[in-house]
């Protein structure tokens, strides 16, 4: 099984590469609000929910990104201990939804000591209704994470054989393809997980 969403792009890169912020903290700390509002990109863009985000969804540039962060940053503000739960988030973008007028979209969350069935039959059932999932993934034994520590990213796509669930991790302007079983299970006892978007 196989399934690619339709990423969007700002100038040469996937979503949004966080280190072009000038603004220091958001360069440092702002991958919340960056996968808050690459969120609201694609689903203004694949469901046209064009409130979620106030500028042309079909012509993305840095200009009108910056100004979104500006809006999204009080919702999802960087901080010393980052946002390092996912109720943060889960909040946080509750709140900007309300901002908004929107009472439709439900958010919810599935910390990864859960059963692992349960993580990947909701990876899978939400990428294959075209919808992106957020994850937080905190500390990790395996060095091969060292990238994606301490981070927020998105799922675009996932790749299933045998047992294993490979997945499309966009972040930084670009996309890794990461086995999913061993990327949630980081060998910490303080777990991240994953965010789900229902319409």
């Amino acid at each position: 099984m196989r399934k690619e969403l339709d990423l969007f792009k700002i100038g040469k890169y996937i979503g949004w590469r966080q280190d072009l912020f000038t603004d220091p903290w958001m360069k440092l700390g702002g991958c919340g609000a960056v996968t808050a509002c690459d969120s609201c990109i694609h689903l203004a863009r694949q469901f046209g929910l064009r409130h979620l985000y106030p500028f042309d969804c079909n012509d993305l540039t840095d200009k009108d990104y910056i100004a979104f962060s500006k809006i999204m940053k009080p919702f999802l503000s960087p901080r010393i201990s980052g946002i390092d739960t996912l109720e943060i988030y889960v909040d946080g973008f509750y709140d900007y939804l309300h901002s908004v007028g929107d009472e439709n979209i439900k958010v919810s969350a599935i910390y990864s000591d859960t059963e692992y069935k349960k993580l990947r039959d909701a990876v899978v059932s939400h990428i294959d209704s075209n919808i992106i999932v957020p994850v937080l993934l905190l500390k990790h034994k395996n060095p091969s994470f060292e990238n994606f520590e301490w981070h927020w990213f998105w799922l675009g796509g996932y790749i299933e054989y045998a047992d294993t669930l490979m997945v499309k991790a966009v972040t930084y302007g670009t996309y890794n393809w990461l086995d999913f079983r061993e990327m949630m299970f980081s060998g910490y006892s303080k777990k991240g997980g994953i965010v789900l978007y229902d319409l």
